[in-house]
């Protein structure tokens, strides 16, 4: 019998035998284990110690299970190099690094210039990078360590609000959604760190509110510091969400969020310092200063410009296609809610596919009960204050994960009360699911997982577009000595295809990416590194070309 699906008899293709299999498999296992597996889950679940230590670890075991395939992600977006050279900054023990005398080479999306060489973005997520490199030689470190933390925390958080077995479940959802497969471990853009923190703050309300404690006001203050330091814009509905819903118990709360109120002064004395350090200025954001000198980063200028062509990752396409639909003039009610109407269909990130259909009894679970009904209004309330943003990506809602994975439960837990089996099946169909793509990964190489990944749920672990910078910087790593490399992009070239970023210390980095500014001007960076070996990166040529510069 063939594996392709118009040579067998049933129609079947090789995706199908497999996700057959493995669900077949698991169930047979889990029906045939259960009296003694559901005794012993039960038992750790109640375990917070050694749960939240299995699912720390689980995600972490499973994305190094991929390394042979699918080894250490090389950055390929501006947002990842704007956060990288936070984490290279704060390395170099400063907030800001002096400006480059022949700064004009090195202009490049969400990097100021003046009056400092610097990211635009707050220190949180580079922090984050630069502590996994000190650790372990890699800031990929600091993503993955930030992953398994939120997988942690979520059920931490989950814990204070539904029964021991189900947080384990939410925190095995969640290390199925955003653990090995997930944008968030593969990229350096950020989302699990603001996730974590938003575990935090969600977990400490309810126990605030029932021990109104010093510790639990500083997991609060904690998760909302986290946030101020990653997701500012967010922290605002983060802030007013949580006091929505201590609100009833005010009047009693006032000494611990007294205590709250001034642990975030930290947080923001490190915001302040960054802004003082970045612009000159206490209260200007160096991303309102790139917002003053280039305009609002990767918005309006979409729309002078060409479809961007298959090389650019699905996130850059989804940016663009949101962009350019809705800033053609002013904002207006009609056009907010066509944009947010929009965006809804990408909310399914949040969920594992078989999972979407808990979400109509979660609705019916929050007309019933108040917690869950708050906790569909903060939903509400970042999906709305969000939509004001002209651009859209997943991390911007980081900090409701958690929450999407209670709703989740919620619906699950009001499903099961309706029809036991048909929750169980569900949760079956979702291990199901993530075993059939991560199994695919596994065996990455072979025909029938090349074959099915066409089709695949997740896109974080990418196969196209940064082969072509990796295969670039395989070729310089084979160079020997210091490299000065002008890129020269064809007036054809995707704007948002950038190739320019530099370390934090440029003249003391291997490599220095410059703009190819036409031969006199170039002339005064060759005077500038005498020592360096000449290069020109032509990146728009397939595959990209890189060529040495004699004269």
């Amino acid at each position: 019998m063939s594996f392709q699906p118009l040579e067998n008899p049933i129609g079947f293709g090789a995706g199908d035998f497999i996700e057959f299999a493995v669900a077949a498999c698991l169930i047979a296992i889990v029906l045939f284990y259960r009296p003694i597996l559901e005794p012993f889950i039960s038992n750790l679940a109640r375990r917070t110690g050694w749960s939240m230590l299995l699912l720390f670890l689980l995600p972490i075991a499973l994305r190094l299970a991929l390394l042979p395939h699918h080894p250490v992600p090389s950055p390929d977006i501006y947002d990842e190099f704007g956060h990288l050279l936070v984490a290279d900054t704060l390395r170099h023990f400063r907030l800001a690094n002096p400006a480059h005398p022949l700064h004009q080479f090195f202009e490049t999306f969400f990097i100021l210039q003046q009056p400092t060489y610097s990211s635009i973005y707050p220190i949180g997520q580079g922090l984050a990078l630069a502590i996994g490199n000190a650790i372990f030689a890699t800031p990929w470190a600091g993503v993955v360590l930030s992953t398994a933390a939120f997988c942690a925390l979520c059920y931490w958080m989950l814990r204070a609000w539904t029964t021991p077995e189900w947080s384990l479940l939410g925190g095995l959802f969640a290390v199925f959604e955003f653990g090995p497969l997930c944008q968030w471990m593969n990229t350096y853009w950020g989302g699990s760190l603001a996730a974590a923190a938003g575990c935090l703050v969600f977990g400490s309300l309810p126990r605030l509110r029932a021990h109104p404690t010093a510790r639990n006001a500083a997991i609060l203050a904690l998760g909302l510091s986290i946030n101020l330091l990653t997701r500012p814009y967010e922290s605002v509905f983060l802030i007013v969400a949580s006091l929505l819903f201590l609100v009833p118990d005010l009047a009693r709360l006032t000494k611990p969020l007294i205590t709250a109120a001034a642990l975030l002064i930290p947080a923001l004395a490190i915001t302040a310092l960054q802004n003082y350090r970045v612009t000159g200025h206490w209260s200007t954001l160096p991303y309102a200063l790139s917002q003053y000198q280039y305009g609002v980063p990767a918005a309006l200028t979409f729309q002078s410009k060409p479809a961007p062509h298959n090389d650019l990752t699905r996130e850059q396409r989804l940016e663009y296609q949101t962009q350019l639909a809705f800033q053609s003039g002013p904002e207006t009610l009609q056009s907010f809610l066509l944009r947010l109407e929009y965006r809804v269909r990408f909310y399914r990130f949040f969920f594992l596919p078989p999972l979407l259909l808990t979400l109509p009894f979660f609705l019916l679970a929050a007309f019933r009960d108040r917690q869950l009904a708050w906790v569909a209004l903060t939903l509400l309330l970042f999906a709305l204050g969000i939509n004001f943003f002209p651009a859209f990506q997943f991390h911007y809602l980081a900090a409701v994960t958690c929450l999407f994975v209670l709703a989740t439960i919620a619906g699950l837990q009001r499903l099961a009360r309706l029809s036991p089996d048909a929750a169980r099946y569900l949760i079956y169909l979702s291990i199901a699911w993530f075993a059939f793509w991560y199994t695919l990964h596994v065996f990455d190489t072979r025909d029938f997982s090349q074959a099915v990944r066409a089709y695949e749920t997740w896109n974080g672990l990418n196969h196209r577009n940064p082969e072509r910078r990796i295969v670039v910087n395989a070729e310089l790593a084979q160079i020997p000595g210091e490299l000065l490399v002008f890129v020269h992009y064809s007036p054809q070239h995707i704007f948002q295809d950038e190739w320019v970023y530099n370390a934090a210390d440029i003249d003391h980095a291997r490599i220095v990416w410059a703009r190819d500014l036409g031969a006199e001007e170039n002339q005064k960076l060759r005077a500038y590194y005498p020592d360096r070996s000449l290069w020109l990166l032509e990146p728009d040529i397939a595959p990209p070309r890189l060529t040495p510069l004699t004269h």
